[in-house]
């Protein structure tokens, strides 16, 4: 089947299998690969991306499903003139981040968070990127990053 999708404001339109996971169609087709393959089962959120400024964990979602629809993966966080996006920048600022697998996972989820709570509480942090693991950085500083992007002050 085709499927069209766009992809960080670029048009992507490919002949593909009916199962083609979308995480595979940003990683293959698209050819972006910050977009991690975790688990493919839904528990990690590595492989999270908005979609239609929502955010979906790609392993379960197929591309079918999102022809016709708007991806937003971390390559598609900066601006027009090159400047990083807030979060991203407070992921980096805060160490957020130690070997950096999920890392785009959950900077896409905390873009999302920000977007439907722009001045979370730390409880609301922790409860908004519950689905996204991290082995690497015990989430203290994640939290401190995404509280960081909202414009506030973080307090530890």
């Amino acid at each position: 089947m085709r499927v069209t999708i766009d992809i960080n404001g670029r048009t992507v339109s490919e002949e593909v299998e009916d199962r083609t996971l979308l995480v595979h169609f940003v990683r293959d087709t698209a050819g972006l690969t910050a977009t991690n393959v975790g688990c493919d089962t839904t528990s990690c959120g590595a492989c999270t991306v908005l979609l239609d400024g929502e955010s979906v964990k790609s392993c379960t979602v197929l591309a079918a499903q999102a022809d016709g629809h708007a991806v937003t993966t971390l390559e598609g966080l900066d601006g027009a003139d090159g400047e990083q996006h807030p979060v991203p920048r407070a992921f980096a600022a805060r160490h957020g981040l130690q070997c950096g697998f999920c890392t785009p996972g959950m900077i896409m989820a905390s873009v999302s968070l920000l977007a439907d709570t722009p001045r979370p509480t730390r409880e609301q942090v922790r409860a908004g990127l519950e689905g996204n693991l991290c082995r690497c950085t015990g989430y203290h500083n994640i939290v401190d990053a995404v509280v960081e992007a909202s414009g506030q002050e973080v307090d530890r």
